[in-house]
């Protein structure tokens, strides 16, 4: 991949042929991201470029950039000295001295000139001059635990080009977690499209470049290589690569997978067992939600009929999925679908994951009143420990019910109640603001009163809601 200088870079990591081996043919592995043909239902999609080679042209796609923000230089990290970064550890022809750690130069990630600058525009004012903002000087983790997204966002980039405090540029650890931490946050509070910029300086994530010689182990974390594959996809204005990534990462899990399986075989040790035991459930959920996410990126793409292709290729049995696969397959518009992956499942909370399902199913087929019937028996019941975010989004889908019915008043009182016990996620505050925009010609002055409302209230913020609400939030 070239810069944007148009120029080679000498300390460029690439993939290097073996000379004088036999290809190696993968042998054939089954999982939940192994279909014949992913993307076989879609003609659009056939015939597409390699992920790892997309077209120059579509390197830095016109149609992301913004009047406010500047494209980053890509750069390629460089070339550790002494070892060709494309020969795997421990292959033919390997010297007989042992292997040493070679470092990785990260300093392209360090350069000040790739983070964009945020704008304040849009905000909303409450928030832009709340004195609740938070001060320049709080910790990271501080920021991230109240739900100072944006702020935190800010942060992480200011640590990664501090010239005080300067990170090494071959600490990888330190770098890798600033990045994912500003990545997400900025997804987070709703800069996706800089986030899709901004990744790209990572490029080719299955490089060797990325791998430790020792062990062959990825530098980089899961969850930042998760991240980085949907937003490289928007980054380069390719829905395709997304998609294929999803599968790269599924490959090398399955892989890991087995490793671990045949290990535990053929181990004794209790302690070892163990450890075996919760790695293996590690690599079977992120295979798991790797499934997810490959059906709705698809959804995503408005390729229904591959989605459900595809949705039909998962297990039925992955712990913690059901409630998931029975929302896309809602999106999808299969009802029946939906309602039979739910009844599939297990646990004491079966019960109430069906009920739900059911209600927005019957919401989906426009059949309010049956809804309004579930989502009321379901308030009525106890909140357990843990689920008093479920329950306030049920209660705010018992709203958006009742003002399909007409009843606009009580919907309204329903979510002005949610607001004062101390809730502010997106769908609360944008259905709120619509109701205001329906009951009076003053919306605008309500709805500004509401942004004051959450933007005063001290210790708030939550993790999961964020604190900085946009002009979108209230509609503003």
């Amino acid at each position: 991949m070239s810069g944007s200088s148009g120029e080679a870079t000498p300390n460029r990591h690439a993939r290097h042929g073996s000379s004088g081996r036999a290809p190696v043919v993968r042998r054939a592995t089954r999982g939940p991201l192994d279909i014949k043909d992913p993307l076989s239902n879609n003609p659009q999609l056939r015939g597409a470029p390699s992920p790892l080679n997309p077209p120059h042209s579509s390197l830095l796609s016109p149609a992301l950039h913004t009047p406010n923000a500047r494209s980053p230089r890509i750069l390629s990290p460089g070339r550790s000295p002494g070892r060709s970064p494309g020969r795997s550890p421990g292959g033919p022809g390997q010297s007989q001295y042992p292997l040493t750690p070679t470092t990785r130069d990260f300093s392209h990630l360090l350069r000040p000139e790739l983070y964009h600058p945020l704008s304040h525009l849009d905000i909303a004012p409450p928030f832009r001059t709340s004195q609740h903002q938070p001060d320049s000087s709080t910790p990271l983790p501080d920021l991230l635990k109240s739900g100072y997204f944006r702020s935190a966002a800010i942060a992480a980039a200011a640590q990664l080009t501090s010239t005080t405090n300067q990170i090494s540029s071959e600490d990888h650890a330190t770098i890798f977690s600033l990045f994912y931490t500003r990545l997400s946050c900025l997804t987070l509070c709703g800069n996706t499209q800089l986030a899709a910029q901004e990744v790209l300086a990572l490029e080719d994530l299955n490089s060797a470049y990325y791998r430790s010689d020792l062990d062959g182990k990825h530098l980089v974390p899961w969850e930042l290589r998760v991240l980085a594959v949907r937003l490289q996809g928007m980054g380069f204005n390719d829905a395709r690569r997304g998609v294929m990534g999803y599968y790269d990462l599924g490959r090398e899990a399955r892989s890991t997978l087995s490793k671990a399986k045949a290990k535990l075989r053929s181990t004794e040790a209790d302690e070892e067992k163990a450890g075996l035991t919760k790695e293996i459930q590690i690599w079977e959920d992120r295979l798991a939600d790797l499934g997810m996410r490959v059906a709705s990126a698809l959804v995503e793409m408005e390729d229904l009929e591959g989605a459900a292709a595809f949705m039909k290729t998962l297990p039925a049995t992955e712990p913690g999925m059901h409630m998931k696969k029975a929302l896309l397959w809602l999106a999808l518009g299969d009802i029946d679908a939906a309602r039979a992956c739910i009844r599939s499942a297990e646990g004491e909370e079966k019960d109430e994951k069906e009920e739900v399902i059911r209600a927005l199913a019957f919401m989906a087929e426009g059949e309010y009143q049956e809804a309004v019937t579930i989502w009321e028996e379901l308030i009525a019941r106890p909140v357990s420990a843990g689920a008093a975010s479920e329950r306030a989004m049920q209660r705010q889908n018992l709203a958006v019910s009742l003002l399909y019915l007409g009843g606009m008043d009580e919907a309204r009182k329903h979510l002005e109640v949610l607001v004062d016990e101390d809730n502010s996620f997106h769908a609360l505050t944008f259905n709120l603001s619509t109701i205001y925009e329906l009951c009076t010609e003053r919306s605008r002055v309500l709805k500004m009163a509401l942004a004051e409302k959450i933007a005063e209230r001290e210790g708030s913020a939550r993790s999961n809601q964020g604190w900085e609400k946009v002009n979108l939030d209230f509609k503003l």
